[in-house]
């Protein structure tokens, strides 16, 4: 009797192998779908000048809720300001200026009831760290010696209207407008002065903060000498996941959230602020 007259006989070890394989497959697949349709993607525009501390602050937001992914925006807030009147999908918006959240108000793209400022800030001159200068206050911006100062384009970028304001104030702007270097936002400026491409830039406190050994404070300019630098945030008309927003929302005004706004230089909201 030869091999011939039985029947062939399959390995059970792999039919087994290849259920398995496509079982594993499957569940892969629906476990992805399950997740990518369980993830709560919230779009955050924020004023370029948070970046840091509104990171960290997203991590840990994420932690506390493992289905919402922030994805963040960040820019100028007036560049941010256009985004959302020309209907970008965002969530909450924070900006550097009440301007922008006003004008965006006024035109009914913000949800009102939820709009508070979350912090303050204020303006510092910086130069080089190895500028020998002696700028000890804006009148000083006018030696022949400063060929470059950099500010935020007024346009968009509240650094630059704030600064514009001060030199305003100062009766210095007719004077050194021929000076300005205009940026693209706050951060922009900063890096200007840190790699020495002018001799000295109006920014933030807390952007200053973020180069030391490559810049240095020459001066704060009088804080009476331009309007309050205040952080509004809000959640947007037609925001996809408007109660996570708000939750982020509540976050920052926590007492957590202003702990680490206040460990990246931020002051807290004045009181009676609007909230």
């Amino acid at each position: 009797m030869g091999c011939s007259s039985y029947p062939e006989r399959r390995s059970p070890t792999r039919g087994c192998k290849r259920s398995i394989l496509h079982l594993a497959v499957t569940l892969i697949v629906l476990c992805s779908t399950s997740t990518v349709s369980a993830a709560q993607e919230m779009i955050l525009s924020v004023a370029i000048s948070m970046k840091d501390a509104i990171e960290e602050l997203g991590r840990q937001f994420e932690r506390a809720r493992p289905t919402v992914v922030l994805r963040f925006n960040l820019g100028a807030s007036g560049e941010l300001q256009k985004q959302i009147e020309a209907g970008a999908p965002v969530d909450l918006f924070i900006s550097a200026a009440e301007r922008q959240m006003d004008e965006l108000e006024k035109k009914g793209l913000i949800l009102s009831a939820t709009r508070r400022t979350v912090a303050r800030n204020v303006l510092t001159v910086i130069v080089p760290i190895d500028s020998r200068l002696g700028l000890r206050q804006a009148e000083d911006l006018l030696k022949p010696q400063i060929h470059r100062i950099v500010i935020g384009n007024p346009k968009t970028v509240p650094a630059g209207q704030y600064a514009e304001a001060c030199l305003r104030t100062l009766n210095l702007w007719e004077r050194l407008t021929p000076k300005l270097v205009f940026s693209e936002n706050a951060r922009q400026a900063l890096e200007y002065v840190s790699r020495g491409e002018v001799e000295a830039g109006f920014v933030y406190a807390t952007d200053a903060a973020m180069r030391i050994g490559r810049t240095r404070e020459a001066f704060q300019p009088p804080i009476e000498s331009y309007p309050p630098v205040t952080y509004p945030a809000a959640v947007v008309v037609g925001s996809r996941h408007p109660v996570i927003a708000q939750a982020f929302l509540d976050l920052l005004s926590s007492a957590e959230g202003q702990r680490v706004l206040s460990r990246f230089g931020f002051l807290p909201p004045s009181p009676g602020g609007r909230r």
